[in-house]
């Protein structure tokens, strides 16, 4: 072993040595040529930054010049006069143009009117030989988007007519676009802004503006201040700039995307700089790190050497469960894989038996996990003790064992050897001063009997235990295809059931209640019922159980709360009686989405009853108890489900004062003719009515049924004789109908005929 480890070290430290020192050599060139890239990458940003710095000075001076031009643009007397059909030139000269021109350098203008036509020409030398027909082309786009925006800044009034509000005199801004176009080879800035009131104007109809072109060349004071700006030196301009190295360009372009001129300069070159500053250093690094590259090689020769010795450690840490010793999941579905692929070249039966505690948690609870580890711990000894050596036993997960038997003759001797198993597990465990007792609930699987597949047969050995567990643990059970099936169908209903939920198929039932002399529905019952989109209607009785294991139930339970709730408007006056799962009051915020589903729906807290069964304080007695009193205090009236069906419903009673106490079915439907069951039930309605609760008595089918409840002054009736579970619309027009009829009594004679309709 120490020679074996002794070699493998020194392997490793050559396999690590070797790779190392061509990687650091690998590594210096590298830097030097990263170092290279760099410099010349950072060269090309700093160009880039200094190029945006140049489009940055020139969009803000284009946009001090639309401010420069907002002084004779936005001018009500300026805006009368270029539309006059007759304007005065000379004013428009005088006050527009060349004022312009004398407080703003604006050497050169073009006022275009409504009708897209040039209507006057301004340049400070006097002529219009500079006005051609290519910078009209260029300009008209320009000209054509500013009186689209004007256009599209009137808002039409509720009268028709349309209103132009401009910008707050505090802060005007003009209608205008801006750019670059060329005038005998020399690019000149130019600003175009549509000349509109100072005030809210009304008109009929939206009319185009007259268009004020502003134009200064950037040759010269503009230069400089760009140049200022974006403080760089010795800008220039040029028609064209060929591109070289240390010289950075920007191209001026028209809004016609035509070339007008090279901005150019003397680029920053800060990444030359640097390198030559750090090529020094960098031979520097290289040396030291061909120093270190040397001690490390030392280093990881002993390293690798120790390393080499606690890697068998790790290996098997890594495989086994640390509490146990025994193999982890992941190491038993090597182990089985590799068993079950000897077990089909013998042509032998291997099983697979899954495992877990009966009641684990209980030991946790009340001992605490010191002792649960301590038992987890003597269950895997004992396990791994009786089993044939052959055998295999893992722990998978908390409580959760497996264990693989080879060469299984069949099921009796499987049988036998699952005895001496369950036998071995009953003993008692000492732990301290106490004495477990332990039990096992067993899920097996045979292969090739049922597959040869290593996660198929966990899965069915997995089924199979939750079999045993379902039919009272402590008990084995060996896999069937029905098993399977059953736990497919399950499954399918549940996913059927998320998605009829998350679509809102499913819908609500309401079963009336009447009052003593059955002359008022009091109360309805609201009942989930579920028809799948193919007709077929799907039992309460089949889908209530599969949301309570699934966890469905909590969803299920508030859409069913949510929408009762919502249609409680409806039928004014009447309670509306919804029925909780205890699961749903695990939950730790119930009380606050009952609240929120009031809200939501504007009930008053009064109208809704909720229905509980005695099994809803099974382990958890103070926190149910505790929601359950909230929800008393807000108003919302708490029933008593099934009242006499189990063993300990007084103590219920007493501990909790319920509004309401819904006599279990069983005991209505035995009393025809039958003193105890009479005698029962009255002694029920007297208890109820001893401690101030309301008292329902369900599933009453017979008017001899109505007659004696009403003898003793039951509060509330509901049953098939009064009507079946309804629809919304249903129950609607069977509240008129009943109250209608009934208006005049129905409690002895029972003569109303349509109380008895099935609905």
């Amino acid at each position: 072993m120490y020679n074996s480890t002794k070699n493998s070290g020194g392997y490793i430290a050559n396999t690590i040595v070797v790779p190392m020192i061509a990687v650091v050599l690998v590594s210096v060139v590298g830097i030097f040529g990263v170092m290279h890239w760099s410099a010349r990458i950072s060269d090309e940003s700093a160009a880039h930054s200094q190029y945006r710095l140049i489009d940055g000075a020139l969009q803000l001076m284009q946009n001090y010049m639309v401010k420069q031009q907002t002084g004779v643009v936005i001018w009500d007397e300026a805006f009368v006069e270029v539309n006059d059909p007759d304007p005065d030139e000379g004013w428009i000269f005088n006050n527009m143009m060349h004022w312009l021109f004398q407080n703003h350098g604006f050497s050169k203008s073009i006022l275009v009117n409504r009708d897209l036509e040039v209507q006057q020409a301004y340049a400070q030398d006097y002529t219009i030989k500079w006005l051609s027909e290519d910078l009209l082309e260029e300009l008209t786009p320009v000209v054509k988007r500013v009186r689209a925006r004007y256009i599209i800044s009137f808002k039409k009034t509720p009268s028709g007519l349309y209103s132009f509000v401009p910008q707050s005199s505090n802060s005007r801004q003009a209608i205008a676009e801006t750019g670059i176009v060329a005038l005998a080879g020399d690019p000149y800035l130019f600003s175009a802004a549509a000349v509109m009131p100072q005030i809210q104007s009304i008109s009929p109809i939206r009319k185009p503006p007259a268009v004020l072109i502003s134009l200064v060349p950037l040759r010269g004071e503009k230069l400089k201040e760009i140049a200022e700006m974006s403080r760089l030196q010795g800008l220039v301009l040029a028609n064209l700039q060929n591109t070289r190295d240390g010289v950075g360009r920007f191209e001026l372009l028209s809004p016609q995307k035509r070339s007008a001129g090279v901005v150019a300069w003397q680029t920053n070159q800060p990444g030359s700089q640097m390198l030559q500053r750090v090529n020094p250093f960098l031979a520097l690094a290289a040396f030291m790190m061909a120093a270190v590259v040397i001690a490390v090689t030392i280093f990881t020769r002993q390293m690798t050497k120790r390393l080499a010795r606690s890697e068998a450690k790790a290996v098997h840490a890594s495989r086994h469960d640390a509490l146990s010793g025994l193999p982890n999941r992941t190491r038993f579905h090597t182990l089985l894989n590799d068993t079950l692929r000897d077990g089909i070249q013998k042509d032998t039966k291997t099983a697979v038996v899954y495992i877990d505690l009966d009641h684990f948690k209980d030991i946790n609870d009340t001992l605490g996990h010191s002792a649960g580890d301590k038992v987890i711990v003597a269950v895997g000894e004992r396990l791994r003790r009786v089993i044939p050596d052959t055998g295999i036993v893992a722990r998978i997960s908390g409580d959760e064992f497996a264990m693989v038997i080879r060469d299984s003759k069949d099921d009796e001797w499987l049988e036998y050897i699952l005895d001496q198993v369950q036998d071995e597990i009953s003993r008692p465990i000492r732990i301290g001063s106490r004495e477990l007792f332990a039990s096992l609930s067993l899920g097996v699987a045979v292969a090739p009997r049922d597959g040869d597949d290593p996660d198929e047969l966990l899965r069915k050995a997995d089924i199979a235990l939750y079999d045993a567990k379902a039919n009272g643990r402590n008990r084995r059970s060996f896999f069937e295809p029905t098993m399977e099936h059953h736990v497919q169908s399950k499954d399918k209903m549940s996913r059927e059931l998320r998605l009829a939920l998350k679509n809102d198929e499913l819908d609500l039932a309401y079963q009336p209640q009447t009052d003593t002399d059955a002359k008022r529905i009091v109360s309805v019952e609201a009942l989930a019922r579920w028809t799948k989109s193919d007709g077929t209607i799907v039992s309460p009785a089949q889908f209530i159980p599969v949301a309570e294991e699934t966890g469905l139930i909590n969803d299920l339970g508030l859409w069913v709360l949510n929408k009762a709730c919502a249609k409680a408007h409806d039928w004014p006056g009447v309670t509306v009686s919804v029925n909780v799962s205890p699961n749903q009051f695990k939950h730790p915020r119930f009380v606050e989405k009952v609240m929120a589903i009031l809200a939501a729906n504007n009930l008053p807290p009064q109208r809704l009853e909720l229905e509980v069964t005695e099994s809803v304080f099974a382990g958890r007695n103070d926190s149910v108890l505790q929601a359950l009193s909230r929800l008393k205090n807000l108003g919302v009236k708490v029933a008593l489900d099934d009242f006499g069906s189990g063993y300990s419903s007084l103590s219920y009673l007493r501990r909790f004062p319920f509004d309401t106490l819904k006599i279990d079915r069983d005991f209505v439907s035995d009393m025809n003719g039958n003193p105890e069951a009479e005698a029962i039930l009255v002694s029920i309605i007297q208890l109820g009515k001893a401690l101030g609760m309301t008292i329902v008595a369900e599933g009453i089918e017979t008017a001899e049924q109505i007659r004696f409840l009403q003898a003793h002054r039951c509060h509330r009736m509901q049953g098939f004789f009064i009507s079946r579970p309804l629809t919304d619309k249903a129950l609607g027009k069977f509240l008129d109908d009943f109250h209608g009829a009934n208006s005049t009594g129905f409690g002895t004679d029972l003569s109303y005929q349509p109380l008895t309709a099935k609905g």
